[in-house]
């Protein structure tokens, strides 16, 4: 019984992040994420545009604390806005951006969105980036395309510090899958090695050092 509850709590739950996701517009909204706190639903929105997400006086955020009453029947729903300085840093945002593009210009030109997104992404100083496209793109078969650059972990603990994300793109020859993936330029990475001026001059002492001779003496040895 317990567990039916949870169950139908966690699918209310995503619903209502479903519904001002869609309200609020694709490409404008990262992530919502809800805290339940003795006064109320804490509903933090993170988005790189909180101007549009507010409106004018706030009367956006109004609706939606009154639709989210009436039809979610949250008790006491409090909106904050945490803004995302760098966009280009966020994975979903960079893959709602990369879908808003193919629906728009169309999937033919889908190596120019996917190469110039990658150029923004790394000019950002992110330390490495990759889009996966998958679907009829160009031809009536469908395939994927990877386009990638930097550095990049897969597996193990560094791979946790990556950013992934994935959207879709609603196109005429069908629906095109938009996986994005992210190294921020602050993450930690611990076989990481940087090649700086320290370590330039640390290298040309250890050769230097391999390049003397040594020489040793004998002792009662003749000259």
């Amino acid at each position: 019984m317990e567990e039916k509850k949870f169950v139908a709590f966690k699918k209310e739950e995503l619903g209502v992040k479903e519904y001002i996701k869609r309200e609020l517009g694709k490409g404008r909204i990262s992530a919502v994420s809800i805290e339940y706190t003795p006064v109320g639903e804490k509903i933090i929105i993170a988005t790189s545009k909180p101007g549009l997400v507010i409106g004018r006086r706030g009367e956006k955020i109004d609706e939606l604390t009154r639709v989210l009453k009436k039809r979610f029947k949250l008790d006491n729903p409090h909106i904050e806005i945490r803004e995302i300085m760098e966009p280009l840093l966020d994975a979903q945002l960079v893959a709602d951006e990369i879908a808003l593009l193919l629906e728009r210009k169309g999937s033919l030109k889908f190596k120019v969105i996917a190469y110039k997104m990658l150029q923004e992404i790394m000019k950002v100083g992110a330390m490495g980036a990759e889009i996966v496209l998958a679907g009829k793109l160009p031809s009536e078969r469908a395939r994927s395309w990877r386009f990638a650059q930097g550095y990049l972990k897969k597996t193990g603990d560094p791979a946790k510090v990556v950013d992934r994300a994935m959207s879709q793109a609603i196109t005429l020859p069908g629906v095109v899958g938009i996986s994005v993936s992210i190294l921020p330029p602050n993450a930690h990475i611990h076989d990481r090695i940087v090649v700086d001026d320290a370590m330039r001059s640390r290298i040309k002492l250890a050769s230097v050092d391999k390049e003397i001779p040594i020489i040793v003496k004998k002792k009662g040895g003749r000259k």
